[in-house]
């Protein structure tokens, strides 16, 4: 890992032209994952800093920060993915490993494409940077908002949004829900975004969850625990496409 000095981990300035240019872009190509890092760079600001902060406040969290576990590390290793129980919220996050072909170690890579040194320092707001970044296809499994389509990753965005405060977060959800409006002419897409962020906010927040815990633990238990609500809008708006014949925005 490289290593910086602690003064490099400065809040990042608000751009709103990298962010626009960005977004552009990943409305464009909603594949484009590489634009979604831009945006967070382009907006987040000081999002790690106060979310870091609110950890070390929280039961447990300062055991947490104190382990700084690399999650992207320990996910991808395949070996503990495959020894936790069938019906854990473990073993659904392995199915959507082997369904969708995505990794743990490949969505860092993305993340650090354009040479975002800072999340790479030896830094305590940089780690809780890259366990925001690595638990985005567990809260996927968590939501049951599926990252193989536009819409679920639109709702998870919105979702993520209300529990991070991140505003890289919802300009994506909010460019995503207009353009639906524009190419679906109804509001089901929108509907279903809205429906997202407000889950994210009646749900525990789930960056104070010890995640090597709570991937062994049975999903439907950690659903009703952490207060995550069933995603009604979400499916309702999934048949809206699929009658459409839209596989995206």
């Amino acid at each position: 890992m490289a290593t910086h000095e602690i003064d490099t981990v400065q809040p990042l300035r608000r751009d709103w032209g990298a962010a626009w240019s960005a977004l552009r872009r990943l409305l464009a190509d909603g594949n484009d994952t590489v634009q979604v890092f831009r945006i967070m760079r382009a907006l987040n600001g000081n999002t790690s800093h106060r979310n870091y902060a609110r950890l070390l406040g929280e039961p447990g969290g300062g055991r947490i920060a104190y382990d700084h576990v690399e999650l992207a590390e320990r996910f991808s290793d395949r070996a503990w993915v495959d020894a936790l129980p069938d019906g854990s919220v473990g073993a659904h996050y392995r199915a959507f490993l082997d369904r969708t072909g995505f990794s743990a170690k490949g969505l860092a890579d993305i993340s650090v494409a354009d040479d975002e040194g800072w999340r790479d320092a030896a830094h305590p707001v940089a780690w809780f940077g890259r366990r925001e970044r690595d638990v985005h296809d567990i809260w996927h499994v968590l939501t049951g908002y599926t990252a193989e389509e536009h819409l679920g990753e639109a709702c998870l965005v919105a979702f993520s949004y209300a529990q991070t405060g991140g505003l890289g977060w919802a300009a994506i959800g909010l460019g995503a829900a207009v353009k639906s409006l524009r190419i679906t002419g109804e509001r089901a897409f929108a509907n279903a975004v809205w429906e997202g962020y407000r889950n994210g906010r009646r749900a525990r927040w789930l960056h104070a969850e010890d995640y090597e815990a709570l991937l062994a633990e049975p999903l439907d238990a950690a659903r009703r625990r952490l207060n995550i609500a069933e995603p009604v809008a979400y499916r309702a708006a999934q048949q809206r496409l699929r009658a459409q014949g839209l596989a995206g925005i």
